[in-house]
């Protein structure tokens, strides 16, 4: 094996290869600095629209270097505790008023809101110049997701996509493994995650409520046809995550994208930049249970098939959610753990003075386990499965062998794990990120592009929402992507694009 140097095995897909990797790093667009933005030792003045769940950590990762200069959310209950945190920075509940308002002491905005709000929202701050970080899933629909993408290209502002594991090591391991021919022609892959942990396959809607005086309701249902608050009734007496808000917008459709929406952009994100997956050619639902009327099934099973992509072969995706354990796949050997590692699991964060998060080093950066310690979570697995959290995550089926990786692209490995033993990862093709929020401020600033910047992340979300599609009707959904249309199914093409209420348009 060549140690030094890129060994023979790196021409394995020829010219693909080569159109992997753009001079500039992931972004393929000059640099900022000629358009006159920051320079890197200035601090960044940062909004977010959203204050409470997410966004309380995206707040807390950008103002460890930036300023945070004003806050928005239409819930002052689900905002207490950054609002307490910022007591000095003006609070707003309709995001427009607070752009019109601090649009001069505004260079960037976070948008954390529920899915169906993130293209209006995001749309009004890049009209205005502000540079902006936009969780996923980006967007609801296809058409928002390309209308964002061309909205960045032209109004020059620097742009993230919230999929955290694309600033992941691991991610970008598994693209190198997989370009240098480690497993071969990769023609199959499986990813998968045990939500939704929130309520779905409903049948019912509960009788109106009273808004609690801490919402304001319209501005909630923002874009979205009008409907009664309800918390839910009874069932949802003691729970803090109501019918619809703060938290299970998920199951909705007007709302959000289910659990699809809620993981695929992290699991799906190794194999979309190993394989540069592009637009998938169809996508159908081959298994659900517990369907709904107006929301996402309890459990589900998609297929997406992707054409040959220059030397790389044609590939099936399958995405599995609502799994109680990792699914059962062939050719797996018996007892081999796939994907996160148990007591491993990155979700937890480092907290840094006063509590505030801190975007870790760790998963999402630079940690690389070795081969004793895959061996020993393996054990502690086969040994406690019954009693540990399920596993999410990926795994690539090329024929000659196979990869595995986490939910975020950590702990990319060779199965079974005893290939490990001796493997030396190939050399660094692709450039590495400083963190997922500091690749975004770095760009703000003048610096490269960020990794999952809107013409990366676009493309990405496309055929992710195709899927959330494929949910809502019978049948393969056929897709032209040249044509922005489902070329099979007029039902289907009807949810490419969002409706709106009146006044909240963005066209």
């Amino acid at each position: 094996m060549e140690r030094n140097g890129i060994s023979r095995r790196h021409f394995f897909f020829g010219t693909l290869l080569a159109g992997a990797v753009p001079a500039g790093g992931f972004g393929s667009t000059p640099s900022l600095k000629l358009l006159g933005y920051k320079s890197p030792n200035e601090k960044l003045n940062i909004a977010s629209i959203g204050a409470g769940g997410k966004a309380y950590s995206d707040i807390h990762a950008c103002a460890l270097t930036e300023n945070i200069v004003a806050l928005c959310d239409v819930d002052d209950k689900q905002a207490s505790r950054i609002y307490d945190e910022f007591p000095k920075q003006p609070k707003y509940k309709d995001f427009r008023k607070m752009l019109d308002k601090e649009n001069a002491n505004i260079d960037a905005v976070i948008c954390t809101v529920p899915d169906f709000m993130h293209a209006t929202t995001a749309m009004h701050c890049m009209e205005r110049g502000k540079h902006v970080y936009v969780q996923k899933p980006l967007t609801r629909t296809v058409w928002e997701a390309r209308q964002l993408a061309d909205a960045a290209a032209r109004y020059n502002v620097a742009t993230q996509m919230g999929n955290q594991g694309y600033s992941n090591e691991g991610t970008r391991q598994c693209a190198e493994m997989i370009w240098s021919g480690a497993i071969g022609n990769v023609t199959e892959v499986h990813a998968w995650t045990d939500r939704p942990i929130w309520p779905q396959g409903l049948t019912g809607i509960p009788p109106e409520e009273p808004v609690p005086p801490t919402l304001d309701w319209d501005l909630w249902l923002g874009i979205a046809n009008w409907r009664p608050y309800t918390h839910g009734g009874p069932q949802y007496a003691n729970q803090t995550n109501g019918f619809y808000q703060p938290l299970n917008w998920r199951a909705f459709y007007d709302f959000g994208c289910g659990a699809l929406g809620d993981m695929a952009c992290h699991i799906l994100g190794a194999p979309n930049m190993a394989l540069r997956l592009g637009s998938p050619t169809s996508v159908e639902c081959v298994r659900q249970e517990g369907t709904s009327p107006f929301g996402f099934p309890k459990k589900s099973t998609l297929r997406f098939d992707f054409p040959a992509r220059g030397s790389m072969p044609p590939v099936k995706v399958f995405w599995h959610d609502g799994l109680s354990e990792t699914p059962r796949i062939p050719g797996v050997p018996e007892g081999e753990l796939l994907g996160d590692l148990p007591n491993l699991r990155p979700m937890s964060r480092d907290r840094g003075a006063g509590g505030r998060v801190v975007e870790p080093a760790g998963p999402y950066v630079g940690r690389v386990f070795n081969y004793q310690e895959w061996l020993a979570a393996r054990q502690r697995w086969q040994e406690h499965a019954p009693h540990m959290p399920k596993p999410d995550g990926s795994l690539f089926i090329g024929d000659k062998g196979m990869i595995t990786t986490g939910t975020y692209g950590e702990n990319t490995r060779l199965i079974p794990v005893e290939r490990m033993a001796d493997y030396d990862f190939p050399p660094k093709l692709l450039t590495r990120s400083p963190g997922h929020y500091r690749d975004w401020i770095r760009a703000c600033k003048g610096g490269d592009p960020a990794c999952s910047n809107l013409s990366i992340a676009s493309p990405f979300v496309e055929w992710m929402l195709l899927g959330v599609i494929a949910l809502r009707v019978a049948g393969k959904v056929e897709w032209d992507p040249v044509k922005m249309r489902i070329t099979n199914n007029a039902e289907a093409d009807k949810y490419l694009k969002p409706t709106f209420r009146k006044g909240w348009s963005f066209t």
